[in-house]
């Protein structure tokens, strides 16, 4: 399995608004295992997304998918930047 770790800064005081779109454009994602949205206690405008994929190649094709396209580009200017991003071999866990 294909894993996606990363932390998201979110423009201040619109992180709630950018969970809320990225919650609503991943429901139905061909080979998404697990997309969890996660506020950070210690900052205010960030978020951590952990991501399980089959495959490296669903969640390059989750990009191509129309409610994600949409996602992405009413996102976009909510988003200040991008602190991390941590690419993973999953192995297993509960909840998979």
């Amino acid at each position: 399995m294909y894993g996606v770790m990363g932390k998201m800064k979110a423009q201040p005081g619109k992180r709630a608004d950018l969970v809320a779109i990225l919650l609503d454009a991943t429901a139905d994602m061909p080979g998404c295992r697990s997309y969890i949205v996660a506020e950070d206690l210690n900052d205010a405008d960030a978020i951590w997304i952990t991501e399980v994929w089959d495959d490296e190649a669903s969640h390059k094709a989750s990009l191509t998918l129309p409610d994600v396209k949409a996602a992405i580009t009413k996102a976009r200017p909510l988003i200040a930047g991008f602190e991390s991003q941590t690419i993973t071999r999953v192995l297993g866990g509960t909840g998979l």
